[in-house]
């Protein structure tokens, strides 16, 4: 069988929380050895947020963490201890990418920054992945996911007409900053291959995000305008959002769950299409409805109309019966619909790999397949610490005398 595309890469992975993990967690699935750097003196947020597997809380049983690094081994180092210093630079020369989303600076004081790790592994890659990047006024402010969106301009594009602005339900800023580095690196490994050079790359979290509402930026730029929020509604669709269906058949909790299904219309022929599935195939021809514009000035009363159609409707039923029909729709779909699901069973996306502490967990999986070079996931999160005596012998060249003496003297912890 063909060898995943990256394999024979090791990434000395310096991350915490979601961005970071995020991006060396897709290196990993594409075949890198990504070897975590923790500490327990410094728990990583992701370890100590819930989910826990079992409502049972420990540092190995977060959900958060254990899906973000998934297929990664895992060595606690004290940076603060000389030691655990020196086996970290020994740990980046055997690295090809090395790669923190630490605050500006902070590999630097540590002695681990891209200037102390070229002198070690001359042709690495290094990554710095923080909220602004490592220059401009803002370099040193201190980035979370939260406040990376509204920053953004995401929030004030997200939210109900005449609402203040929303936050969109997640910390977007991290997952997307971490798919962009990934991106990059594997363009700083192409271009290795060709020339020999290592380099270094400056990402902020902060553009990354700004890089996906390129519209409402040209907008202002251009027009001078800011756009207005509105809902789920479109400016070029109609009608466009969620709609209200029947209550979940089942109750959660003893509490009923109200459902939606998405609808998208694109042009006119497929409001045709629409009308006709919803047994009003007139509305193709009225007036207030025959054109977009038209559709945009009656919009309320249009999505009144779908709104009567799809809430005598089970949301799956809607979806299905206007698919056939050849109209965009879906289910607003809920985790238990997910994990559920008969498409993403049939295609393999969910995997189940055997944690050593809370066994076989269904976890969301790889979101591609390649024919020549097929990915897969290895192994379940680390525990922590899990491969550090591993990694330090096998790898780094440790005794294993001195392996239990920096154990002793408090430099892998």
């Amino acid at each position: 069988m063909n060898q995943a595309p990256l394999t024979g890469i090791r990434v000395a992975d310096f991350t915490w929380v979601w961005a970071g993990p995020y991006c060396t967690m897709q290196l990993a699935h594409m075949g890198a050895d990504v070897i975590r750097v923790e500490s327990e003196t410094r728990l990583c947020v992701s370890r100590v947020t819930p989910p826990w597997a079992g409502g049972q809380y420990g540092v190995n049983r977060s959900g958060y963490f254990n899906q973000y690094n998934q297929g990664k081994r895992s060595i606690a180092l004290n940076l603060k201890h000389p030691r655990g210093r020196e086996a970290a630079l020994r740990l980046a020369a055997k690295c090809d990418v090395v790669i923190n989303n630490f605050a500006a600076g902070v590999m630097d004081r540590l002695g681990l920054g891209y200037r102390d790790l070229v002198r070690v592994r001359p042709d690495m890659i290094g990554v710095s992945l923080t909220g602004y990047g490592d220059s401009g006024p803002l370099h040193d402010y201190v980035a979370y996911g939260p406040a990376q969106v509204p920053l953004s301009g995401m929030s004030a594009l997200t939210g109900y007409r005449g609402w203040p602005p929303m936050h969109v339900g997640f910390s977007y800023g991290d997952p997307n900053a971490g798919t962009h580095a990934a991106v990059a690196i594997i363009a700083a490994l192409y271009h290795r291959e060709r020339t020999g050079e290592g380099q270094y790359i400056d990402m902020s979290q902060w553009e990354c995000t700004m890089a996906l509402i390129g519209e409402g930026i040209l907008d202002y730029t251009m027009n001078g305008h800011q756009p207005e929020r509105d809902g789920s509604r479109d400016p070029s669709m109609a009608p466009h959002g969620l709609f209200r269906c029947r209550d979940m058949a089942e109750l959660v909790a003893g509490t009923p769950v109200d459902m939606w299904v998405a609808i998208a219309v694109a042009d006119d022929a497929e409001f045709a299409r629409l009308a006709a599935a919803i047994e009003q195939p007139g509305l193709a021809g009225d007036e207030r409805f025959a054109t977009l514009a038209a559709r945009k000035r009656n919009e309320d009363e249009l999505e009144a109309i779908v709104t009567e159609w799809s809430a005598a409707r089970f949301a799956s039923e809607a979806a299905e019966h206007l698919q056939r029909a050849g109209v965009a729709a879906a289910v607003c779909a809920t985790s238990r619909d997910l994990a559920e699901d008969p498409h993403l069973a049939s295609r393999g996306y969910f995997v189940e790999l055997a944690h050593p502490e809370i066994g076989r967990v269904k976890h969301a999986g790889i979101p591609w397949r390649m024919s020549e070079t097929p990915c897969s996931i290895r192994s379940p999160a680390p525990l922590l610490g899990q491969h550090t005596d591993e990694v330090l012998t096998e790898l780094l060249g440790y005794g294993a005398a001195e392996v239990a003496e920096m154990h002793a003297q408090g430099a892998l912890k």
